[in-house]
């Protein structure tokens, strides 16, 4: 098992060196635009990325209809709506990607990669790039129905829904690089993918809101990896956040996406899994 050695390389690099910014910034976008290539043409990925978060949206907002709701502050298109950010999150973010990163190992793509000038970090970075910018254009798609179909409001704050949005992005992405890993080809990454899946749905709010859980348990359930971000997302999108709630979402969010950064430098496979 190989491990990534760009860190040092930048620890040793000029900071401010605009010729080297701009080459790696050519090189991101090559790649990114390649990978993109490759997703478009995947339609089987490009249909279940669009239409499995529309059935999983409807599915919540059919669960949410024998929840009682009442005292919790929230609609039921409100929190559907907002699970569904967490529903695009996992599956076109990070399911996503670590069938990506996975077919790219298996094919010697990551590894014939790193023998030219591009650095470990724009390879995992450009090959996230177009499930992020499609999970994006997704999240926005959302906001535009909630406001045009649902009578919502546009985000109450901004600055907390873009937040959520950006630690989502990053940990999904880091998360699925650090599950492609414990994955030995892209079969199984059905099997590996499951656990955050079912976890993130059930108990971060996406299904149902912690509003509506007991105290204990919902303290339990704060401590998840997308808890965190789906809570920023909400509060940041419907309002109504208490300053300690946020902060303990926000340090939930970062935590695991530091944790996550950290498993991809130490344990990412470059090469093909024996």
């Amino acid at each position: 098992m190989t491990t990534p050695t760009v860190l040092a390389d930048d620890r040793t690099a000029p900071r401010h060196s605009p010729s080297k910014g701009s080459a790696s910034g050519r090189r991101l976008a090559a790649l990114a635009r390649a990978e993109l290539i490759l997703l478009v043409r995947n339609r089987s990925a490009i249909f279940l990325a669009l239409v499995l978060p529309v059935v999983m949206i409807f599915s919540i907002r059919a669960s949410l209809q024998q929840i009682d709701l009442a005292g919790t502050g929230l609609s039921i298109a409100g929190a559907a709506l907002t699970g569904g950010i967490g529903i695009v999150l996992v599956q076109v973010v990070y399911m996503n990607l670590v069938t990506g990163y996975v077919t790219r190992r298996e094919e010697l793509v990551l590894k014939g990669l790193r023998t030219g000038e591009v650095t470990d970090r724009e390879i995992l970075t450009a090959t996230a790039l177009p499930s992020v910018a499609l999970a994006l254009l997704q999240c926005v798609l959302l906001v535009v129905a909630g406001a045009i179909a649902f009578d919502l409001t546009a985000p109450k704050r901004p600055e907390l829904f873009l937040l959520g949005l950006l630690v989502g992005f990053v940990m999904m992405a880091a998360l699925a690089a650090a599950t492609s890993a414990m994955t030995r080809t892209v079969q199984t990454s059905q099997l590996t993918t499951l656990p955050l899946f079912f976890v993130s749905l059930f108990g971060s709010g996406i299904f149902v809101p912690l509003d509506v859980f007991p105290d204990r348990l919902a303290s339990v359930l704060e401590l998840l990896p997308l808890t965190g971000v789906m809570s920023l997302v909400r509060h940041g999108w419907l309002g109504n956040a208490e300053t300690g709630d946020l902060l303990t979402a926000g340090v939930a969010a970062l935590a695991w996406t530091g944790f996550a950064v950290f498993a991809v430098q130490r344990w990412f496979r470059w090469d093909p899994r024996g």
